[in-house]
This record gives C-alpha cells, sequence and structure tokens, in this order.
C-alpha cells in the first residue's frame, strides 16, 4: 500500500459498510415481502386465484414482454400503462358501481352525494385493511370486491386478445393484436396483475402504510406519501449538501498538494510498444461495436415512432412481427452489448501493455473465441426474445431460452448464463496479463485497483442468478437492481475511472502517483453513494421504510462527486494541447469530455431530479425516468465506450488519421440529438404526467385519455427531430470505425525492424 494506505483503508472501510448496509437490508426485502397467498377468497368458499396461478401469470406476463410492455410497481416500459395502478384503480371504480347497484339499484354516478361518500369509506376501509391470514395463508375478499376482480379481469382479457371492442386501445397502447393468445394464460395473467394492486392497497400489518409504501398515488383509497417518505426526502436533501459542502472543502485543501504535471514524452510511448497479435485481432470487436450501436440507434428511433402511430411505422402495419415490446427489448439489451463491448474491447488492449508489451501464450485465441461466444449470445438471446414475444417459443422454455421479462436483463437464462460465462472468461484473460506484473519492481496501486474493478465487472454480473422465474417479484427487483445498478453504475465507473487514469499515466501526461490517488479517492466516493444507493430503486417494490431511509440517504452522495465533473472534464480537454502528438488522439479525448459533462447532468442533475422518495413516488414510471436514463446510460456509459473503441482504434491502426469533418458531425450531432431528444420531447411531456400524477394519480398520467392528447401527442412527434439528428451522428462515428478498422490495416514490420519503427 505505501504511500496510499490511508486511501486504501478508506475504501476497503467504505466497501465493508456499503456491502453489510446492502447485505443486512436485503435480507430485510426477503423477511418483508408482501405475502403471496396460498388463496384468494369470498367469505362464501369460491377460490379467486391461488399462489401457484398468481406465479404461473407472472411466468405468463414475462413471456410477453413483462417490463418491456408497461410497467409494474412503477418499473418498465412507459406506453403501456402501468398495469398496477391501471388495474387498482379500475377495479376501485368497478366496486363503486357494484356496491351502488347492490344498495341502490343504479350505478355509482347516479346516486346522489352522500351515498357516495359513504361508498367511498366503504370501500377505502374495505380495500386498505390486511385480510391475509399467515397461518392459514388465505386472504379473502367481500362478494362485492370479487364481483369488481371480475369486471376488471373481463377488460384485461379482452385488451390482451384480439377483441375488437379495444383495438383502438391496443394501438394506442403500442400493443400487438392478439398479445397472449392463450385465455387460460391470460386468465392467470390477470391473477399475477390482481396480485400487484392488492399489495399496493393493503396495509402492512402493524403499520398504516400498504405493502408499496402507499404507492401509487390512489385517492380513492388514501394511498399518498407516508411520513417517512418526507422525512427522508427532506434528509436525502440535507445529505447532498452536506457531502457537497465537505467535498468542496476537502477539495480546497487537498488540492494545494496537487505536484505539477511530468514533462511529456517526446513520441507517444504507447506507438512505440509493438502491436501484440491479440491487439490486431481487436478490430472485429470495435466493428461490432458500432454494428451494434448503428442498430440499436436505428431501433430507438423506430421505438419512439410506436408511441405515436402504436401499430404501424407511417402507415405500415408491422407490429404483428416487430411490436414496441421486442424493439424496446432489442433497443436496450442492443445497448448493453455495445456498450460492454467497448469495455471489454479497452481491457484486452491493456492487458498486453500490462504484461510488458507481450501476449500470455494464447491470448490471441482466447480474444478469438471470446468474440465468437459475444456473437453467439448477441444473436441466440435476439431470436429468442423474439420467438417468446411471438408466443412461438413453448411456455416451458420461455425463461431459459427466450425473454425473462425484467428490464435489462430481458435476455433468456441460458443466454444469460452464456454472458456471465463471457465476461468471466474476459477476466481470465485480463488476468493473465496482469498478475505477471506485479512481480515487476515499480509502484503497483494503480494495478491493484484496475485489477479489483475487473475482478468485481467479471463476477458481479453474476448477481442476477440469485432469483429464478417463480421469485418474489420484490426479491426479484432487489437481485436485478444488483446487476443494473451495481455492476452497470459501480464497478463500471471505477474500471473506467481507473483504466482511463492509467492510459494517461501510461502516455506520461499525468503522474503515477497523481493517477493512483485520484482513482483511490474517486472510487471510495463512488462505492459510498452507489453500494447502499442500489436501493433507491425499491422504494415502492414491497420494501419497508429502512430500506427507503438508507436508499434515500446514500443515494443522496451520488450525487457528490459528480459536483467536480467540470474539473474533470477540463482535465481530460486540455491533455489534448500537452504534446503535439496527443492532437491524433483528439476524438477520444472529446468523448471523455463529454462523459463528464452528461455525468454531471444525466447522473447528477437528473438522477436526484428523481431521486428523492417523495419525487420518486410521483414520477416513477413516468417519462422523467427515460430522462435520466438516456442522460447517463448513453451520455455517460455510451459516449465512454465510444471514446475507448476510438482509443483502441487509433493505436491498432496506427496509419489512421481521424476525419475532422466526420468526428465532428458524429460527436457533436450525437449531443445535439440527445439534448433535442430530451428538451423538445422526454422531459416537457414527463413534467405534463408529474403535475397530471401529483393531481389526480399514476393511473391517469400513465393512461390512454391524457397521453393521446393532442399536445402530447405532437410532443412525440417533435421528438423525431432529435432522433434524426442523434442517428446522422451515430453513424458518422459507425463509417469512421469501420472505414479505419478495414481501410487503415497496421503495417506490416519490415525484416530487422521493430513495429515501433514503422510507426513513427
Amino acid at each position: 500500500m505505501g504511500n496510499y494506505r490511508k486511501l486504501w483503508f478508506t475504501l476497503i472501510g467504505v466497501l465493508i459498510v456499503t456491502f453489510s448496509l446492502l447485505g443486512y437490508y436485503g435480507a430485510e426485502v426477503y423477511r418483508t415481502a408482501p405475502p403471496i397467498p396460498a388463496k384468494i377468497e369470498t367469505a362464501g368458499g369460491e377460490v379467486l386465484y391461488t399462489h401457484d396461478s398468481i406465479l404461473d401469470g407472472q411466468t405468463a406476463w414475462q413471456s410477453v414482454g413483462g417490463m418491456q410492455l408497461g410497467s409494474i410497481w412503477g418499473h418498465g416500459a412507459y406506453q403501456a400503462p402501468d398495469w398496477t395502478a391501471d388495474w387498482l384503480h379500475r377495479e376501485l371504480l368497478n366496486w363503486l358501481d357494484v356496491a351502488a347497484e347492490r344498495a341502490h339499484g343504479k350505478p355509482f354516478a347516479d346516486i346522489d352525494a352522500a351515498a357516495q361518500a359513504v361508498l367511498r369509506d366503504r370501500m377505502k376501509t374495505e380495500y386498505r385493511t390486511n385480510t391475509y391470514n399467515p397461518e392459514t395463508g388465505v386472504a379473502m375478499v367481500s362478494s362485492t370486491r370479487a364481483d369488481a376482480i371480475a369486471k376488471t379481469a373481463l377488460y384485461y382479457d379482452q385488451l390482451f386478445s384480439d377483441a375488437p371492442a379495444l383495438h383502438k386501445t391496443r394501438e394506442h397502447f403500442a400493443m400487438k393484436e392478439n398479445t397472449l393468445p392463450s385465455a387460460e394464460r391470460r386468465a392467470q395473467m390477470m391473477g399475477f396483475f390482481f396480485w400487484t394492486a392488492w399489495a399496493a392497497a393493503t396495509e402492512r400489518p402493524g403499520t398504516t402504510a400498504t405493502y408499496t409504501n402507499n404507492w401509487p398515488h390512489e385517492p380513492l383509497i388514501g394511498n399518498k406519501p407516508t411520513a417517512e417518505n418526507m422525512v427522508w426526502s427532506v434528509m436525502s436533501v440535507v445529505v447532498m449538501m452536506a457531502g457537497v459542502g465537505f467535498l468542496v472543502w476537502g477539495w480546497a485543501f487537498l488540492r494545494k498538494h496537487d505536484e505539477a504535471d511530468p514533462e511529456p514524452p517526446q513520441h507517444d510511448p504507447l506507438s512505440r510498444v509493438p502491436l501484440t497479435p491479440s491487439q490486431r485481432a481487436l478490430g472485429k470487436y470495435l466493428f461490432l461495436i458500432v454494428a451494434l450501436f448503428s442498430f440499436q440507434v436505428l431501433l430507438g428511433g423506430f421505438t419512439a415512432h410506436y408511441t405515436v402511430e402504436g401499430q404501424q411505422f407511417y402507415g405500415i402495419d408491422v407490429s404483428q412481427w416487430f411490436p414496441y415490446s421486442l424493439v424496446r427489448t432489442w433497443h436496450i439489451q442492443s445497448a448493453l452489448f455495445w456498450i460492454a463491448s467497448g469495455f471489454l474491447a479497452a481491457g484486452l488492449f491493456l492487458a498486453p501493455l500490462i504484461n510488458g508489451g507481450k501476449d500470455p501464450a494464447y491470448q490471441k485465441l482466447g480474444v478469438d473465441i471470446l468474440f465468437w461466444a459475444l456473437v453467439v449470445v448477441v444473436v441466440g438471446s435476439f431470436a429468442g426474445n423474439y420467438l417468446a414475444i411471438a408466443q412461438i417459443m413453448p411456455p416451458e422454455w420461455n425463461f431459459w431460452l427466450g425473454h425473462q421479462g425484467y428490464e435489462y436483463v430481458d435476455l433468456g437464462r441460458l443466454w444469460q448464463i452464456g454472458k456471465f460465462t463471457g465476461v468471466a472468461f474476459w477476466l481470465v484473460l485480463m488476468l493473465r496479463g496482469i498478475l505477471p506484473a506485479f512481480r515487476q519492481p515499480g509502484d503497483k496501486n494503480l494495478l491493484a485497483l484496475l485489477s479489483a474493478s475487473v475482478i468485481a465487472i467479471g463476477l458481479f454480473y453474476g448477481a442476477g442468478f440469485f432469483y429464478g422465474e417463480r421469485t418474489h417479484l420484490s426479491v426479484m427487483e432487489y437481485w436485478r437492481w444488483w446487476v443494473v445498478h451495481l455492476w452497470v453504475e459501480g464497478f463500471f465507473e471505477v474500471f473506467a475511472t481507473t483504466a482511463l487514469a492509467f492510459i494517461f499515466s501510461t502516455l506520461g501526461l499525468v503522474s503515477v502517483r497523481m493517477a493512483t490517488t485520484a482513482s483511490l479517492a474517486s472510487a471510495s466516493l463512488f462505492m459510498l453513494g452507489g453500494v447502499p444507493g442500489t436501493f433507491h430503486h425499491l422504494y415502492f417494490a414491497g420494501t419497508t421504510t429502512p430500506v427507503m431511509a438508507v436508499g434515500a440517504a446514500f443515494s443522496a452522495l451520488e450525487v457528490v462527486p459528480l459536483v467536480v465533473l467540470g474539473h474533470e472534464a477540463w482535465e481530460h480537454w486540455r491533455l489534448q494541447h500537452r504534446a503535439p502528438w496527443m492532437a491524433r488522439l483528439r476524438w477520444p479525448l472529446m468523448c471523455f469530455v463529454a462523459v463528464a459533462f452528461w455525468n454531471m447532468l444525466g447522473a447528477g442533475v437528473f438522477g436526484f431530479m428523481i431521486n428523492p422518495p417523495i419525487s420518486l413516488y410521483y414520477v416513477q414510471g413516468l417519462n422523467t425516468t427515460p430522462v435520466h436514463a438516456h442522460a447517463a446510460l448513453f451520455g455517460v456509459y455510451g459516449f465512454l465506450a465510444l471514446g475507448f473503441t476510438l482509443l483502441v482504434l487509433r493505436y491498432i491502426r496506427p496509419q489512421l488519421v481521424f476525419s475532422d469533418r466526420l468526428m465532428a458531425t458524429g460527436f457533436w450531432w450525437l449531443n445535439a440529438g440527445l439534448v433535442l431528444m430530451i428538451a423538445t420531447s422526454l422531459l416537457p411531456i414527463g413534467l405534463f404526467q408529474f403535475h397530471a400524477s401529483v393531481s389526480e394519480g399514476l393511473w391517469y398520467a400513465r393512461g390512454e385519455a391524457f397521453m393521446q392528447q393532442p399536445f402530447i401527442q405532437t410532443l412525440r412527434w417533435v421528438r423525431t427531430f432529435g432522433d434524426v439528428v442523434f442517428i446522422v451522428g451515430a453513424l458518422a462515428v459507425a463509417w469512421q470505425v469501420v472505414s479505419g478498422v478495414w481501410g487503415s490495416r497496421a503495417p506490416a514490420v519490415p525484416a530487422g525492424a521493430t513495429l515501433a519503427e514503422t510507426r513513427r
């Protein structure tokens, strides 16, 4: 540890404390998850649903795309309704009508105000009262509620079939005709929807809040923010301000001890190290990255268009072959594949450099095997998604080969295992280059941190195996966010920071001491807020108040390190002027500058906009979420992966000179397209929905009546301009990479010369 002992102990201490919190309250998630009753039955003994039928309904929901078609408990897609909020509201309205017919012989709307008030009060009491008996496993419902459930289920049965009466509604929700052809499976899925609404309306024993902390906002039964929600929302703001204050205070003092930048070398150090066979083999990775990137971007425009035409693409009915739920699945999965591949390629490029400029034995063979394994997983998972959503795949195969139904981990379990195996194999390839370097003299602290992040990336994706096809939804959400939040937003962030520090120190642009100090300090800051901050995704997923408290307090700290990103952007910008040869790295550096900007705006501003419990209570599942998702996922990790791709391309094709025209078009149009997409469409729609959610409820903010208003549709059409600008930028970058990979091969080494001499 040497001179970095305090920093290492700080990082280790942070990891021990934060993972202890994540584990302890993770066990709390298991202990307090909303029960799935053995039976839902009436006083007369009629069984409506059973534990197994509810879980069968969960698997049926997964097979139609799950979270890619509407959302459950606020998590998922945004075009169709949130099924929890929508079912609950429809069931409540049906209960009022059934009760009014029984008591007064006419619909609820036709009785006087006093009688309406009486029925509303009865309904609120009935729905919020917990009738679940843990000893028998039975939850009782009244005959009135049973009739309301039946009427609600009939609507959904027609919606997910091809009933002509609801054709226009399916079009508005971007659902294909006959979404779920089997009547039996539709009935089971209705049971799952009912159970999620039951948990959202039923008070947890010993409290006055429902199992989902009174989410969603539903005035008819008094679902409103809890007192704890208000308290921890205020506390999250206080914690964030305190964290920012202490960071600025520490930054002011620590910067006094910054050492001067080292004198940069006269020639690019990496260009004087001969390329290894495994590095030469990375060209096909770069081609795969931009191919998937282009595919993802085009699918993004296709998916966005479904929000205005529902089942058509400029008048052509394509929903029966490529429905919204499928193209949205592919859009998200291709993003994860190409971004992860960019990180893998950067690591594989670094491994021989760390190993003294030479490949370990059979490294090129390993690089080739990993590439084709990635291709198999991509093609196999995409084909499985198609067969599942088309309802061609047998139901019992769906989870393993088709569609898991959970956003960001949509691929079938077999393909998920393949992806994990590939990442673990990458870890082996990396360690074969890294471990021998520890036997060499010199400061190895930065290398140790890089190694730790590589190991974490290689292993933590495995958290996705801790849930199965029939796992309780609350438990599944806990582990899913280990993958989506902790693996991606946590360890990839540390790897990226450390890898960049390693590259810049190797280039002689920053000192090893400064690179190591900055990386260790950044890792501690990222992990401090990032690890327990995972819980901010679980406020309303059937968890208790302590989970909300920990999530709110620590997720606020995620904003803290982003405060200094302006300085980081400036640091990256100025590197291109430190030596004449750095001009050839201008565009990778510009991507890293963009990362710092979007990290501040997308992860910081837009992230905190939805993080406090009181905010998320109203905006979870609205278009404010994709504002954060687009700005953070592409703005941060997308630009980072593109920066790595261009950096690797620059060195494996040493004769290449980036086209300033192509790269300027690509870089600025990507940024402009992202700004237009957010500022002219996603954010305004999200803010209008926010108002609707506060004033009426989530059911209305996501409902057909609100979302089909002309001004909302106009905002959706306006997004086309941003999408087109973004697509042009993406294709320009893709063409630069493709032409660089295939049109600028590394020269052969003349006899008696080193490759370094040919690269000068």
